[in-house]
């Protein structure tokens, strides 16, 4: 299974109403096929009430195993239903990466 498949598997436990997570590492100074720099936009109920550092806090704690090792970035994008509706559905783009040589 890749690391893609296992994020996507662990963070289904959260019942999402909307899940996409996109592997950015084609944008960034790593071997090609590499699977460490990832994007999560989760959507989901539990998340009402909650500050934004308590949502992260649920995945990273979903995520140990993969932030302990293969994944070197995440960047988390969590909403609430609503949230979401007022966003228009729609999240940040990630910016280019702009650290590291491949000299």
């Amino acid at each position: 299974m890749s690391i893609q498949d296992t994020i996507e598997a662990k963070l289904k436990a959260l019942e999402p109403d909307f899940l996409a997570v996109e592997n950015e590492s084609h944008r960034h100074n790593v071997p090609a096929n590499s699977e460490t720099h990832f994007k999560v936009t989760l959507v989901a109920r539990r998340f009402e009430g909650l500050m934004p550092v308590k949502r992260h806090q649920q995945l990273y704690a979903l995520l140990a195993d993969e932030l302990a090792g293969p994944v070197h970035a995440l960047a988390l994008h969590l909403f609430t239903p609503e949230e979401w509706e007022a966003s228009g559905r729609s999240r940040p783009d990630s910016p280019d990466c702009r650290g590291g040589s491949t000299s």
